[in-house]
């Protein structure tokens, strides 16, 4: 399929584009903030240490499954002293598998990466458009699976907010920054999943009558109202788990003390 400005029936414009504003800084600011969580998490994901200091763990690490998890930091082994590898390789492929076939993250990766295209009103580069039928792309078509196994993993940091109403010791009753923390990073990551559009389509899809189903509709209603806000929910559950990962970190590190409230 031919695409761009020599697309047949396209007007023919000799010029990119005729945007006159700084079009490019949204794609620019895309790839310059992916890439930066791209370097960081891959280093802390290979990093094997400093990501738990009790009651807090780090969501890069939970669920941690290895033997050689640092004790306290899990509770079910699933992977035995074969494994030699961060136990964080265990469990970010359905993370980030989520976010990378994310029709909201297609979009600011397509854009900024490939630039297809760039933006609107904006030709892009490429002779040919195969949409997503041909690997890697089609893998894409796996989101909807994804996102179920998402809210596994949100189920999961939920839990470990809550463990962080204890103290060091295991009682309850205490609470820290790195609570408020891991607190925020929970409740962002429910809302940019429960603002997915594959969540959308559960609530409502394949239905011919909303009013025999006033129930679903309502959940519709909500998770569409959050939808408008995918965006947002996108970036800033982005740059929260980081910031909970990062605050972690420290804490086990040395680097900081928690404050603690109560």
């Amino acid at each position: 399929m031919t695409a761009g400005t020599t697309a047949p029936g396209r007007a023919q414009i000799s010029a990119r584009t005729l945007r006159t504003d700084r079009w490019w800084v949204q794609p620019a600011v895309t790839v310059l903030v992916l890439v930066a969580f791209i370097i960081y998490a891959t280093i802390r994901a290979f990093a094997n240490d400093y990501y738990y200091s009790a009651p807090y763990i780090s969501p890069f690490y939970s669920p941690c499954l290895s033997t050689s998890c640092v004790p306290g930091s899990g509770e079910v082994a699933l992977f035995g002293d074969w494994w030699k590898l961060s136990p964080a390789l265990i469990i970010l492929i359905f993370p980030l598998g989520f976010r990378l076939t994310c029709y909201y993250y297609r979009k600011a990766y397509f854009r900024g990466f490939w630039m297809s295209p760039p933006a609107c009103a904006v030709a892009e580069p490429h002779g040919k458009y195969t949409g997503e039928r041909r690997f890697p792309l089609v893998l894409n078509n796996l989101h909807r699976y994804f996102f179920y196994i998402g809210l596994i993993f949100n189920v999961i940091l939920t839990y470990d907010a809550v463990i962080a109403f204890r103290d060091s010791s295991g009682a309850w009753g205490h609470m820290g920054l790195g609570t408020l923390v891991l607190l925020a990073n929970a409740a962002l990551l429910w809302l940019y999943s429960l603002s997915c559009h594959s969540c959308r389509h559960v609530m409502g899809g394949r239905l011919t009558h909303f009013s025999k189903h006033p129930v679903r509709y309502k959940a519709w209603t909500f998770v569409s109202k959050l939808n408008t806000r995918h965006m947002a929910f996108a970036w800033a559950s982005l740059i929260g788990v980081a910031v909970a990962d990062l605050y972690v970190a420290l804490v086990a590190g040395g680097t900081i003390t928690d404050l603690r409230f109560f």
